[in-house]
C-alpha cells in the first residue's frame, strides 16, 4: 500500500520488492510441493524482473534525467526498448502470463487451495491487485500519456548500449521463465524431493 503512494520510481519498487520477497517465505510456509515449489522459482523470477525494472529506472535517468513517475508521460514513444522490457517485467511483478511470475503465483495459489488456507488466497488475490495498481499506472503513463508542453518529441533517444543490453537479456530470462517453466520446476523439484 506504501508503493501506490511513492512517486520516486526507484522507491516504489524498492517498496514493492517487500511484498515480492513474502511470496517466497509464504510459499515455504505453506508446506506444499506447489507452495514451496512456488516460493523457490520466485527467487530466480524476482530477481530477473526485479532486476530489470531497475536497469530501466536507472535508464530512464541516464537518457531522460527523470526520476518521478509523475514526470514519465508520453517517455516511451522515446524509450522503447527500456518501456517494453519495463512493462513485461512489470506482468512478471504482477504474475501475469507468459512471464516468469505467472508460474509463481499459480503454484503458490495451488498450494494455498491445497493447504485449505483461504486466507492466504485471498491475500494473494489482493496482493496481486495491489501490484497491478502500482506498476500499470507506470507503464500507461509511458504508453499512454501526453507529453508535457515544451517537451517536443526528439525521436528515440534510449540509453547507451551497455545498459541497455542488459536489460533486454534480464527481460528475455524472465519471458524465458514463463514460456519454459519446466527446466525451472525440475530444479527445485529436485532440490526439493
Amino acid at each position: 500500500i506504501i508503493a501506490l503512494s511513492k512517486d520516486n520510481l526507484k522507491a516504489r519498487l524498492a517498496y514493492s520488492t517487500v511484498s515480492q520477497l513474502s511470496y517466497i517465505i509464504m510459499g515455504v510456509a505453506l508446506l506444499t510441493d506447489p507452495g514451496i515449489q512456488g516460493g523457490l522459482i520466485h527467487i530466480v523470477n524476482h530477481a530477473f524482473a526485479k532486476i530489470t525494472l531497475f536497469f530501466c529506472a536507472g535508464a530512464i535517468y541516464v537518457a531522460r534525467h527523470k526520476k518521478y513517475i509523475s514526470e514519465m508521460d508520453g517517455l516511451a514513444k522515446t524509450m522503447p526498448f527500456t518501456f517494453g522490457a519495463f512493462g513485461i517485467a512489470s506482468l512478471s511483478m504482477i504474475g501475469a502470463p507468459p512471464v516468469g511470475g505467472f508460474i509463481t503465483k499459480w503454484n503458490l495459489l495451488i498450494g494455498s487451495v491445497e493447504a485449505h488456507q483461504l486466507g492466504i488466497l485471498l491475500i494473494l488475490i489482493a496482493s496481486t491487485m495491489l501490484n497491478a495498481a502500482y506498476f500499470a499506472p507506470i507503464t500507461y503513463r509511458a504508453f499512454f500519456g501526453k507529453r508535457p508542453e515544451g517537451e517536443p518529441f526528439t525521436g528515440i533517444k534510449e540509453a547507451p548500449l551497455s545498459m541497455l543490453i542488459p536489460i533486454l537479456i534480464a527481460c528475455t530470462i524472465s519471458v524465458v521463465i514463463g514460456i519454459y517453466p519446466n527446466f525451472m520446476l525440475q530444479f527445485v523439484k529436485a532440490v526439493t524431493g
